[in-house]
């Protein structure tokens, strides 16, 4: 036995002192994630693991989130204005990640994956209910994962701390790292009790409007043009439609992702007669790299003003217009691709 005072004795017990008073963040870290590099640089690529935060740049407003996928990084924004920027690692070939705008549906601290052998998955954020999510992981500087997205450990915990169910999550397929970058607007709403009648052709100034069907959620909303018409869900679910009037209908509106911010502008809004103009912010473009405003559009496409003004109450910031000139049903067997699940 070794005496009280031997210097082996004391530096166990110290080891053991020290094992006991571990930061928790270090405690609750998987080993095999990427704890996070800070990095002081708000533009620029990024190394695998590197991150950056600054969200004192924009203290308030709806946050949107645009991830990558040939830059592997995630640009987080709040009322327009970027207040962080990570390395990410993306779905590999087989196991892609789907590109388009998404919606965060369910957040939990401690997650374990469901279809893989139990795997940790910190601070997640579910884009989809069939398993698509973002949260910590390891990085190892390319395309690694089953299709969700990772983070560094540090940043994953910051993100989750500024996002919200219903917060916008667009997923490009372009190199631009953002707020510009091509998406694919041509990925569809499907809600869940989806009837061929939901998107029978309308009568010119013809709407159906039923925001019962969803009293509370974010709303996004989806021109077609090849529909020529407005589609509009909270929460997922459909509450209202319009028939569109299109000028110059053979030359295309392109695909475009718009998010409203906080605020109004000094000008009437172009849809809702008697209204001030709001501030959108376009988060993504179409692969021409064409940018597209609502006042723009305005001057294109008309509808029912008194649709338009119902639509006008119920958007609040956050709320998300995709513009396509892909019809809402994809083809004849009526496939979907999810958007909002």
């Amino acid at each position: 036995m070794l005496p009280m005072n031997s210097p082996l004795k004391i530096l166990r017990l110290l080891t053991f002192v020290a094992c006991c008073i571990a930061t928790p963040a270090l405690a609750q870290q998987p080993a095999s994630h990427t704890k996070g590099t800070p990095t002081g640089h708000p533009t620029g690529p990024l190394k695998p693991g590197e991150y950056w935060w600054s969200p004192a740049a924009s203290p308030n407003g709806p946050v949107v989130v645009l991830i990558s996928l040939p830059l592997q990084t995630l640009n987080a924004y709040r009322n327009g204005i970027l207040v962080g920027r990570s390395s990410v690692s993306t779905g590999t070939k087989g196991h892609s990640t789907p590109t388009g705008v998404f919606t965060i549906l369910e957040k939990k601290e401690k997650h374990y994956s469901n279809l893989y052998q139990n795997a940790p998955m910190p601070n997640m954020q579910r884009l989809t209910w069939s398993g698509i999510c973002m949260h910590s992981g390891n990085l190892p500087g390319y395309p690694a994962s089953h299709g969700c997205i990772r983070m560094p450990y540090d940043f994953s915990k910051l993100l989750f701390s500024l996002t919200s169910r219903g917060c916008t999550v667009v997923i490009g397929d372009d190199s631009k790292p953002g707020p510009h970058f091509a998406s694919n607007p041509g990925i569809l709403l499907q809600p869940k009790d989806f009837t061929p009648e939901m998107v029978n052709p309308l009568a010119p100034g013809e709407y159906l409007w039923k925001p019962e069907r969803s009293t509370t959620g974010p709303v996004t909303v989806l021109v077609s043009s090849a529909d020529r018409a407005v589609y509009v869900y909270r929460n997922g679910q459909p509450i209202g439609r319009a028939a569109l009037d299109i000028s110059n209908p053979q030359m295309p509106l392109g695909g475009h992702i718009l998010t409203l911010l906080d605020g109004v502008t000094g000008r009437a809004s172009p849809w809702a007669p008697g209204r001030p103009g709001r501030n959108w912010m376009d988060a993504a473009t179409d692969a021409t790299g064409r940018r597209v405003s609502l006042d723009q559009l305005g001057k294109r496409v008309r509808l029912s003003p008194d649709f338009a003004g119902k639509l006008y109450d119920v958007l609040t910031p956050g709320a998300t217009i995709i513009v396509t000139d892909d019809p809402a049903i994809r083809n004849a067997n009526r496939n979907f691709a999810v958007l909002v699940d």
